[in-house]
């Protein structure tokens, strides 16, 4: 049996994917392919490395020395060609954490924040508890596909747009953005004089025939408007262990970011864990996300195909990368929470509601298919089977 195949009983691991069913679901009789975290255990390394510091016994204060800093450098000019310096990097425990530091730092309240909808959820969250206003630039979704509206983009930027958070790759339609756009972006970014904080987190899980690029690497000029969020924690599965990192290049800004941490009782250090699981995944675990990639990129295509051939009234979006399938559930002619219900009562599915990514949303489902093979095909039974006696009861 793969590796990726053994199914590994989560229950009663006070695991938010699988231990919050009734609370989330208002049911326990759902198959949870929800939160973006995966039932696969990390790569072996990583779970050696810890299982020998936990060994030690000892867990005192942790320093983030010269190995760590430098696993994270090889990894980022290994994988994505971008060459870093050790003092460009402040780290913390996620990216939102980041985000919003990076917020308060360049930011006043009342200003406007750009974001690319439907967009990760939490987005929308620090930019309202800072008093900022969201304005969104609607992605464009045509042939179930998404592209930039780069006309919209640009008219919302010149209304004084004072920071854009861009997602690359993009949560939740599956969009790995090429050079040509991110290039546009930054370009009107820099145009507009708009700060970009990058969320880069999913940055590894790029599909066959795709490649990441950090918009920061573009060039100096682009570098020097941009925080770059990025971690170990949905590639190598690390997310529990809150290990996350930002990159600034430009001295100015990365001391207004420190600064902004340090308001907040952060001292760019990580917990002993997590520093030790990050060094062990950057520098052992790539073997690891090479099959992982074939295995997701595989789920991704067997729902998609499946779906065609037995549900088609759910339309999968084209994925580039991460483990996130975006679903347009639009046939079924039911509102935001019809369609909700429908999934859980109906499919026993819990999946990500799309109204939870804005308005935009409010027809689609987001299925996590980083979990076993046997996962996936009961998951897209059951949804099949809901579909089929739906369909039946309305024809």
């Amino acid at each position: 049996m793969s590796f990726f195949e053994e199914v590994h009983d989560r229950k009663q691991t006070k695991s938010m994917k699988w231990d919050m069913l009734q609370m989330r679901f208002q049911s326990d009789d759902v198959l949870p392919m929800w939160v973006a975290d995966m039932d696969f255990k990390a790569p072996e390394a990583v779970n050696q490395a810890l299982i020998q510091r936990a060994e030690h016994g000892i867990y005192g204060y942790t320093v983030i020395d010269e190995d760590v800093t430098s696993s994270v450098t090889d990894w980022l000019k290994n994988r994505h060609g971008w060459d870093i310096e050790p003092e460009w990097l402040n780290y913390s425990p996620g990216v939102i954490n980041t985000l919003h530091m990076a917020l308060q730092a360049f930011t006043e309240p009342g200003d406007k924040i750009m974001i690319q909808t439907p967009v990760y959820t939490p987005f929308y969250n620090i930019i309202n508890v800072l008093d900022r206003e969201i304005v969104k630039n609607p992605l464009i979704h045509q042939d179930d596909y998404y592209t930039i509206d780069f006309e919209d983009m640009e008219n919302k930027l010149a209304s004084g747009v004072k920071a854009f958070i861009l997602c690359s790759p993009h949560n939740p339609v599956g969009r790995v953005w090429t050079e040509k756009e991110l290039r546009k972006m930054a370009e009107l970014c820099l145009q507009y004089d708009a700060m970009i904080f990058s969320d880069e987190i999913h940055a590894d899980l790029v599909f066959q025939g795709h490649k990441h690029l950090p918009i920061a690497s573009l060039s100096t000029e682009i570098a020097d408007k941009t925080i770059t969020c990025m971690a170990p924690s949905k590639t190598f599965n690390l997310a529990g262990l809150q290990a996350s990192y930002a990159i600034t290049p430009n001295k100015e800004n990365k001391e207004k970011l420190t600064n902004a941490f340090l308001r907040q009782g952060f001292n760019n250090s990580l917990n002993g864990m997590a520093v030790t699981a990050m060094e062990a995944a950057y520098r052992h675990g790539q073997p690891w996300l090479e099959e992982l990639l074939e295995v997701i990129q595989s789920h991704t295509e067997y729902i998609k195909e499946m779906f065609a051939a037995d549900a088609p009234e759910l339309k999968v979006t084209k994925s580039e990368g991460t483990y996130l399938v975006w679903v347009d559930c639009s046939e079924l002619n039911m509102d935001k929470k019809e369609l909700n219900r429908f999934m859980i009562d109906k499919g026993r599915v819990g999946l990500n509601p799309g109204q939870d990514y804005g308005v935009e949303g409010d027809a689609f489902m987001r299925i996590n298919v980083a979990c076993p093979r046997a996962t996936i095909e009961e998951g897209v039974k059951r949804i099949i089977h809901a579909v089929e006696v739906w369909r039946e009861s309305n024809n």
